[in-house]
């Protein structure tokens, strides 16, 4: 963005409403499961202070329901219960002069009546595609209750120190199913004006915070439904007719036929909607506009600003990953910020489980109250003058490995990682195929690079046997096992290639591949896409009704299945895998027993991996972290790598040095 010749940086400061963000980065409002009840709670505060700390600019919390009867999933915070948590992470954020906005919102007829047992309301009978509930098509005194639960939440945000709203218009929002000829099929004035209820929450909300607090708005701007829905022409309509009511608006896209188009994982490009965010700008009136997306990289996001696109930016899963990514940009260390991978593993948490926010790479996310920050140098370690931390030998130098290196060595403590293969990074940078899945390996040369940044000595090619475990031990050296996993032998090998075997580059046969997914998680589907970019024909093999049915949690399932059927790639659904050779693979119906052949050059085997124990079994009672213990993803290999780094001992005591012995 160029403004009189001189071009604004992301950490130049905004002024929104009179109030001075000192960053144009943003942190968005997105479910978090931190809450007490319905309300904000102390992990909460944990959770935006750090953001603060960490120079966000803006921060949203997460929406609030305006209503009671609105209750979109089990911790929705409601904004009659966000009082004294508003006003404790406004306190948290004050020190930092972050501007801190609550997200107000009401889900409308794609919230779920399954906690408040009351009636969905809707613009239209429409009915929701996920939940297949119908409606109550609003009338009157619904539609005042929405207006005036709007200025009432927003007085409250106020009065708690918020120095703004948000409100909530995006791809989930009653507002936005107002907007859109999709589900607004009203006669009266909130149909032949799909903007009148807008319009009227805008302007009752600024009655209540007054005209030198924020008002913002998040404004779907996109449907992807051209045949009924809000087109990004009509959007710019719409921005144009709203932006004299507001401070700041943030583009954004989806609708009720495309709820993974709004934070989808590394399959779509980062920055997706930037286009879009530049076009809404323009029809904006001079009113700041925020773009969102996938905008994890801050020299992408930089870009971004200097080329008109948006005002500032929102970086929320990037923030995830790295709570500190604008103080170590400010720092010159930009190097050093924790990538975002776009996985959607641990940050996508609204589902039936109630999984707390967190990353995959960063384990601390969302735990901030039970888990002290690292010194940012093993020099600031409180150590006193005769006590040193003792050496540290970490056997693996997959994630877990890397992770315990890591986090050892900002502890203080001299580490010497061994790798037997030839790289370090294990399945985390095997499992890195294709366009849509390289991101995974930034996280793995991000904990090599931090290993090497803090002295880890780093060895590949370096087997370390019992022996040698008792030889380090008996100097005082501390041991992490970290070996990872295994192939469980279930196949034919001569038929048979475990996936990560396959991935780290071994040769094929020619011919029909079948992929094996008994899991149904990201590797099958992965490998499957893997193979039928190189060419060759695939099969993927699934006892479950649909293919990859995990990776509902992390909103790819529709998407992926949408991506194999263009491959060509055959899915054999509701299919068990009875045996493989001779050119074919047996399959068996799981409900019927009926059994079919198919063609099977090599089978690739996505299924459960083992331990490989073999040196804990050695030596029992070894620490040990990640696959080594139990085979599962990179969220609990990184995770139980920095438990296994902070249960070592603090220290152990050093002789006196005598008089004239060297320091």
């Amino acid at each position: 963005m160029v403004h009189g010749g001189d071009e604004v940086g992301l950490l130049d400061p905004v002024r929104l409403a009179g109030r001075t963000a000192p960053s144009r980065v943003v942190f968005g409002p997105h479910e978090t499961n931190l809450g007490e009840g319905r309300a904000l709670s102390a992990r909460h505060v944990a959770y935006y202070g750090r953001r603060a700390a960490g120079g966000a600019g803006v921060i949203i919390t997460e929406v609030a329901s305006v209503l009671d009867g609105d209750w979109p999933y089990e911790r929705a915070p409601l904004a009659a219960a966000c009082e004294d948590g508003w006003r404790q992470v406004a306190a948290a954020c004050r020190d930092h002069g972050t501007v801190l906005l609550a997200g107000l919102g009401h889900a409308g007829l794609q919230g779920s009546s399954a906690y408040s047992q009351r009636e969905l309301w809707g613009p239209s009978g429409f009915t929701d595609v996920v939940s297949r509930e119908t409606p109550m098509v609003m009338g009157p005194a619904e539609i005042d209750a929405v207006i005036g639960g709007f200025a009432t939440a927003a007085a409250l945000a106020a009065a708690a120190g918020a120095d703004g709203v948000e409100i909530d218009a995006g791809p989930g929002a009653l507002l936005r199913q107002f907007h859109s000829g999709l589900t607004n099929q009203r006669a009266d004035a909130y149909g032949t004006d799909r903007l009148a209820l807008t319009r009227a929450v805008l302007a009752a909300v600024r009655g209540a915070i007054g005209a030198h607090r924020v008002l913002a708005l998040r404004l779907s701007c996109d449907e992807l439904a051209p045949w009924a829905g809000v087109t990004p022409q009509i959007a710019a309509r719409q921005a144009a007719a709203l932006a004299p009511q507001l401070d700041l608006l943030t583009v954004v896209r989806g609708g009720p036929y495309s709820g993974s188009a709004y934070r989808p994982d590394a399959h779509t490009p980062p920055q997706f909607n930037q286009d879009l965010a530049a076009a809404i700008r323009a029809a904006a009136g001079g009113v700041p506009v925020v773009l969102q997306g996938s905008v994890v990289d801050a020299g992408a996001a930089q870009a971004a600003l200097a080329g008109g696109a948006a005002d500032l930016v929102e970086m929320t899963r990037a923030q995830i990953a790295d709570g500190e990514l604008v103080a170590k940009l400010r720092a010159g260390h930009g190097a050093r910020i924790r990538p975002c991978v776009l996985c959607n593993q641990r940050c996508r948490v609204r589902d039936s489980r109630n999984p707390v926010v967190t990353c995959i790479g960063d384990p601390r996310s969302g735990h901030e109250t039970v888990d002290p920050p690292e010194p940012q140098d093993p020099r600031q370690r409180d150590a006193g003058p005769t006590a040193r931390p003792p050496d540290v030998l970490v056997v693996g130098g997959g994630p877990a490995g890397l992770e315990a290196a890591r986090a050892a060595a900002a502890a203080g403590h001299p580490v010497r990682l061994a790798e037997r293969g030839a790289r370090l990074g294990g399945t985390l940078r095997a499992a890195a195929v294709g366009s849509s899945r390289e991101r995974m390996a930034r996280l793995a040369d991000w904990l090599e690079a931090e290993c090497r940044r803090l002295g880890v000595i780093l060895e590949t090619g370096t087997a370390i046997s019992a022996a040698d475990l008792d030889a380090v031990r008996a100097s005082g050296t501390e041991v992490i096992l970290a070996t990872g996993s295994r192939p469980a032998p279930r196949w034919d090998p001569g038929t048979a290639v475990d996936a990560l075997t396959a991935l780290s580059g071994q040769d094929l046969p020619d011919g029909p591949a079948v992929v094996h997914d008994p899991v149904g998680g990201p590797v099958g589907v992965a490998v499957a896409e893997w193979l039928a970019a190189a060419g060759r024909p695939v099969a993927i093999v699934s006892p479950d009704p649909v293919i990859g049915t995990l990776l509902s949690l992390s909103g790819d399932l529709a998407d992926a299945n949408v991506r194999l059927q263009r491959a060509g790639i055959v899915r054999e659904r509701r299919s068990l895998l009875r045996a493989a050779g001779g050119g074919t693979a047996l399959l068996e119906d799981v409900w019927t027993g009926e059994q079919r052949r198919i063609d099977c050059a090599v089978l690739i085997d996505c299924g459960h991996r083992l331990p490989d124990e073999e040196l804990y079994r050695l030596r029992p009672g070894t620490a040990r972290a990640g696959d080594c213990v139990a085979p599962r993803s990179v969220h609990e290999a990184v995770l139980e790598g920095r438990r296994a780094a902070r249960g070592l001992r603090a220290g152990r005591e050093l002789e006196p040095a005598g008089f004239g012995a060297a320091p």
